[in-house]
C-alpha cells in the first residue's frame, strides 16, 4: 500500500477575468519511509502541489490520499517545513517546537517533555530556552524541523526548507535531513528548485515544467540517493 497518492491534481487560478493553469493531471505514489523529492523552476506548482498535499488549498479536481484515506483538510498525519523557519518570535526553542503538540490538546509541560527528544535529534541540546533572534538560520531551521517531526506525522512535506541558508549550512543541513531520516524513516516528500539537492537527498524524484501553461504533467526520473545514510 503507497503511504501517499496524488491522482489527477489540476489547479488553476483566476484573475481579472485571466486563468492561469498551475497544476494539470498530476499523479504521484509514494511508499512508507520513501523520501522523494519534487524539482522545478520557480512559479511552476511545486509549492501549490506541497499545500494541496496538506490540504490548506484545494484542488479543482483530483484527489489525494494518505493510506488510502482521501484528504481535504490539514491533519496530524501530515508535517509541513516552510521555506521560511516560522518560528514565534516570542516563543523560545523550546515552546516553539512543543507548539503543534499544544495545539493537538496537550498542555505545555506535557507538550514540552514530548518536544525534547526531537530537539536532541536535530542538534539543539543547550539552546531550549533561547529565543529566535539569538538562532542563526540553520539553527531556526533545525527547530522548525523539530516542529514539524514532534508531532509524529505519517508524511513530512518540506518546502524548500534550505533555500536561504548559505551554500556551507545547506551542506551540513543536508546532511543532518539524512541522518535524521535514517533514525525515523518518514515518509518525506521535499521540493527544491536544486537538482543536485534532489539527487543527493532523495530515493527518486519527479519534475516539473517550468511554465504555469505548460504541460505540467511529472517528468518522472529515479536515481540512486548519493547520501551517506541511504
Amino acid at each position: 500500500m503507497n503511504k501517499l497518492e496524488a491522482r489527477g491534481i489540476c489547479k488553476s487560478y483566476t484573475k481579472s477575468e485571466m486563468t492561469t493553469e498551475v497544476l494539470r493531471e498530476i499523479s504521484l505514489t509514494i511508499a512508507p519511509s520513501e523520501f522523494v523529492s519534487i524539482v522545478g523552476a520557480s512559479g511552476c506548482g511545486k509549492t501549490t502541489f506541497l499545500r494541496i498535499v496538506d490540504g490548506l488549498i484545494q484542488p479543482d479536481s483530483g484527489e489525494i490520499l494518505i493510506d488510502d484515506r482521501s484528504i481535504t483538510e490539514p491533519g496530524q498525519d501530515r508535517g509541513f517545513v516552510f521555506q521560511a523557519d516560522c518560528l514565534l518570535p516570542w516563543r523560545t526553542v523550546i515552546d516553539n517546537v512543543a507548539l503543534g503538540l499544544e495545539l493537538q490538546g496537550k498542555d505545555r509541560q506535557t507538550a514540552q517533555e514530548n518536544a525534547r527528544p526531537y530537539i536532541r535529534l536535530v542538534g539543539l541540546q543547550g539552546f531550549e530556552n533561547s529565543h529566535p533572534s539569538e538562532l542563526s538560520g540553520g539553527m531556526r531551521q533545525r527547530a522548525n524541523l523539530a516542529r514539524a517531526l514532534a508531532i509524529k506525522p505519517k508524511v513530512l512535506l518540506m518546502d524548500e526548507p534550505f533555500a536561504a541558508l548559505d551554500a556551507q549550512t545547506r551542506e551540513i543541513m543536508q546532511q543532518e535531513l539524512l541522518r535524521i531520516w535514517s533514525q525515523e524513516r518518514r515518509t518525506v516528500l521535499f521540493v527544491t528548485h536544486q537538482i543536485e539537492e534532489a539527487v543527493y537527498l532523495s530515493d527518486r524524484g519527479s519534475s516539473s515544467p517550468p511554465a504555469p501553461d505548460a504541460s505540467n504533467r511529472s517528468s518522472r526520473y529515479n536515481w540512486a540517493g548519493h547520501g551517506p545514510s541511504k
